[in-house]
């Protein structure tokens, strides 16, 4: 009798155990406003402008580490400890490794190599290798560490085979390489990693056991396939091994499902018998300019049982101070602040060199990193050395709490600001919390030398604790409001181009904004610098503005015309005294005039004049022309005498160089020349307004007759036998114009559909690249449904099977979908055309 009361009183507690209310049980529970099927290449995470932007390279978050747009490590870890043991969900951990195939640093390899593309399954271990060449390792150009085999352009293939050494176990491998530019890497066939364009020296990626698996005595091959898209080229790998130290998170929770919303991104984890939900959230409703500049993005996390039963869960987030900092050899100050019932951990460089940098390839160096919390008896937060930090919490689930173990100096000693929340007994119904992730830049950007703080700053009205304790108290109402716009978005783009025409959307949307800084000038004019990424660091490029244009034109014209403001007052001002605007105003940060080396004349002329009358369209005033008239005037009239036939010049597509005669460029001419037609005659201003619609019809007359090629239109007027997209004709039934026969854009895209490849439209005949955000302009031209379809699905195969695993790539090969480069640029705004097109019928 006694063992049953024993047993009954067992299973009683237990019954209480899993059954008792936890303070903790969330209020709400946010799930996804929609589906998106959509493997983005890299996906967001913490969006917050240029310098602050974090996303995944990788399927699984916690494959790689957090990267910064520009690929360098922005290191955020996450660990959920379930009864005592510690399933790390994202990021990776600073591993230490030894070669086991060693890379050439440990000794020159030797490999069979080709520079000419291999048929049959070349990255098989019984693959004959015939007519390759056999050279040592490194290979690539003469300024790369341990080249011993030259190899410069084009592409590569490399065949390594190797021994697997007796007695070496298959655990917890790794794999080392550097690239210069996209690699593939495989071991006996599989996959291991892919990179986009760029070069990075010694990356380390996780084996998978099954891949490790395979792995025989004798007889196995490490292939690698690298394009080196221009300049640098260089090709390195070899096998390591983890280095096991008893304070790194080595259990992986199973990730089992990621969701790109436009403002958010959900992943959902098993971590043992409790399933993670991770949600990033970037408040970013153009609607509401307060909210979109937020410094801050926010980090939410749910728990619950998956077999009934209650488990303590507690869960541990770490930052490190690269996050502000360009480069790690740069020394490096903390604080923990607690103010007003919350706690902050802070971080920047000692050096403060505030608006000292400028350029593409760098990351922000001056201000500071914050993570903040509500304070809470749950909540731990620490600034403590890298492994230190963890093994507190792997022993007992909770941090030390000080901020006295640190140092400035990165490469000697990283240092984390670790944050812990003890969710207690966890059962069925969801437990939660959130975080806040943050960067105060102190000034953001230098406009004509007069250094403006953000936005959100109004001219220091309001600080970074202010700022996020507003966003504490808005949290609930936030998530709910971002969730709605979220949903409304994904309705509307499926409505207007198909589900998948929504999915690459909702994958364009945060990279397209976050890709700007809002400043207002003295005068609180609204100035949305765009920063060039990846391309030449330009700031505020006509060129950019025009392609991202059709997303803000959708959500909030008040945003593109912040984008125009600083070239009219560039133009407007005297400090540029061209007939036609400037291609910039500066490099990222600094907005003091032109960098870039040669100018658009054509181009950017028609830009600025198709984007006002743009504007005036779905305005349904000129209101915001009229102020500008006088030089909206002089671009009219340098097109009318110089667009129809440009000479050589480089039009928006530069990176393909100058040349003559373009065709497309002439039809941005002509719209141009229309668009203040019709912006004149909004204004009232007949005679004008009949004068320039009737040049544009007789050169348009001109264009067809000097561009017809039989079944298509030509790329240059003395070219026949040539082709291109003509994306720029889709504004003339947009913006009801109707220049232009309307058979011209069904025979161009009945061409188009000849013409397309596997993943996508190549730009013109002459490469076999595309722009994708053309495409989806030129997918729009005759407004038909069927059509738009055809040329947007294969777009979104890029996007979904790409892989050159970066934040999404608007310059691609159509043949093989990897990046020629270009990356996290704004321009995807452009996806939007369909969008814009369905809001102008409405009106």
């Amino acid at each position: 009798m006694k063992r049953q009361i024993m047993l009954l009183s067992a299973c009683t507690a237990a019954l209480l155990s899993a059954c008792s209310s936890n303070t903790r049980i969330a209020s709400e529970v946010y799930a996804p406003a929609a589906k998106n099927e959509l493997r983005a290449p890299a996906t967001p995470l913490v969006t917050i402008d240029p310098y602050t932007s974090a996303w995944s390279f990788a399927d699984r978050l916690n494959e790689e580490s957090v990267r910064h747009w520009t690929g360098r490590n922005f290191p955020l870890l996450g660990s959920l400890r379930v009864d005592g043991v510690s399933y790390r969900f994202m990021g990776t951990d600073k591993v230490e490794v030894t070669p086991v195939v060693g890379t050439a640093a440990s000794g020159l390899w030797e490999a069979a190599y080709t520079f000419g593309e291999p048929e049959g399954e070349w990255t098989a271990v019984d693959y004959e290798a015939k007519g390759w060449k056999t050279g040592k390792a490194a290979f690539g150009t003469d300024d790369n560490p341990y080249r011993s085999t030259p190899w410069q352009d084009g592409d590569i293939w490399v065949r390594r085979s190797f021994d697997w050494p007796e007695g070496t176990d298959k655990e917890d491998l790794i794999l080392q390489y550097s690239h210069d530019d996209n690699i593939e890497l495989y071991i006996n066939g599989k996959q291991v990693a892919v990179t986009g364009n760029g070069l990075d020296y010694d990356l380390l990626k996780e084996i998978p056991q099954e891949v490790a698996n395979t792995l025989k005595p004798t007889g196995n091959i490490l292939a690698a396939h690298c394009r080196n898209n221009g300049g640098g080229a260089y090709v390195d790998m070899g096998i390591m091994k983890k280095v096991k130290r008893g304070d790194t998170f080595d259990d992986k929770a199973i990730q089992t499902s990621a969701t790109v919303m436009p403002t958010q991104t959900y992943y959902t984890f098993e971590c043992g018998p409790v399933e993670l939900e991770l949600i990033f959230t970037a408040p970013m409703l153009m609607d509401d300019l307060e909210a979109m500049t937020a410094p801050y993005n926010y980090i939410t996390y749910q728990a619950r049982s998956l077999d009934g039963r209650a488990h303590d869960v507690r869960l541990y987030l770490e930052a490190t101070p690269q996050w502000a900092v360009n480069t790690t050899d740069q020394l490096v100050s903390f604080e923990k602040i607690e103010k007003d019932g919350y706690v902050y951990l802070k971080t920047g460089s000692v050096d403060q060199d505030v608006l000292g940098k400028k350029g593409d390839d760098v990351r922000i160096d001056w201000g500071y990193f914050y993570l903040s919390a509500a304070q809470s008896a749950d909540v731990t937060v620490a600034i403590d050395e890298y492994y230190a930090a963890k093994k507190a919490f792997m022993t007992d689930g909770k941090l030390s709490g000080k901020a006295d173990n640190v140092s400035p100096d990165m490469e000697k000693q990283m240092t984390v600001l670790a944050y812990s929340d003890n969710l207690g007994n966890v059962g069925e119904k969801t437990v939660a919390g959130h975080l806040l992730i943050g960067y105060d830049d102190l000034y953001a950007i230098q406009y004509f030398n007069d250094n403006r703080m953000a936005y959100w700053k109004h001219d220091g009205q309001t600080d970074i604790f202010d700022a996020f304790v507003k966003g504490q108290k808005e949290y609930a109402g936030m998530m709910k409001r971002c969730a709605d716009f979220d949903g409304r978005l994904m309705q509307e783009t499926a409505a207007a181009g198909g589900q998948k025409y929504a999915e690459l959307c909702a994958l364009a949307y945060r990279q397209a904004v976050s890709a700007h800084k809002l400043v207002t000038d003295k005068e609180g004019n609204l100035l949305f610098f765009s920063k060039e990424n990846f391309s030449n660091g330009s700031i505020g490029t006509v060129d950019i503005t025009y392609p991202s244009a059709p997303l803000f034109l959708c959500y909030n014209p008040e945003l593109l015309k912040g984008m125009m403001n600083p070239i009219f007052y560039y133009n407007e001002s005297g400090k540029w005294n061209k007939p036609f605007p400037s291609h910039d105003v500066g490099t990222y940060p600094l907005a003091n005039g032109q960098t870039y080396g040669g100018d658009m004349p054509v181009e950017e002329s028609g830009n600025m004049l198709i984007l006002a009358t743009a504007i005036a369209t779905i305005e349904g005033n000129a209101g915001y022309a009229a102020k500008h008239w006088d030089v909206l005037t002089i671009w009219a009239d340098y097109l009318k005498k110089e667009g129809l036939d440009p000479d050589n010049q480089l039009c928006t597509d530069d990176f393909a160089g100058h040349f003559a005669h373009n065709t497309n460029l002439s039809i941005k001419a002509i719209m141009g020349v229309a668009g203040y037609g019709k912006m004149a005659g909004m204004l009232g201003k007949k005679e004008i307004a009949d004068s320039y619609l009737a040049a544009a019809r007789e050169m348009a007359g001109k264009w067809i007759a000097m561009a017809k090629d039989g079944d298509h239109y030509k790329l240059t007027f003395d070219k026949p036998g040539t082709w291109s997209q003509k994306y720029n004709l889709v504004w003339d039934r947009l913006l009801g114009l109707d220049i232009f026969p309307s058979e011209i854009a069904g025979t161009e895209t009945a061409y188009y559909k000849t013409k397309q490849n596997k993943y996508g439209l190549p730009l013109d005949n002459r490469e076999d690249y595309t722009k994708s955000d053309w495409i989806l302009w030129s997918a729009c031209l005759t407004g038909d449904a069927a059509d738009f379809e055809a040329l947007m699905l294969p777009v979104w195969k890029y996007a979904n099977e790409t892989t050159s695993r970066v934040p999404l790539s608007d310059w691609h090969y159509t043949s093989d979908g990897t990046q020629r480069g270009f990356q996290a640029r704004s321009v995807v705004g452009g996806y939007y055309m369909r969008l814009l097109e369905n809001r102008l019928k409405k009106q």
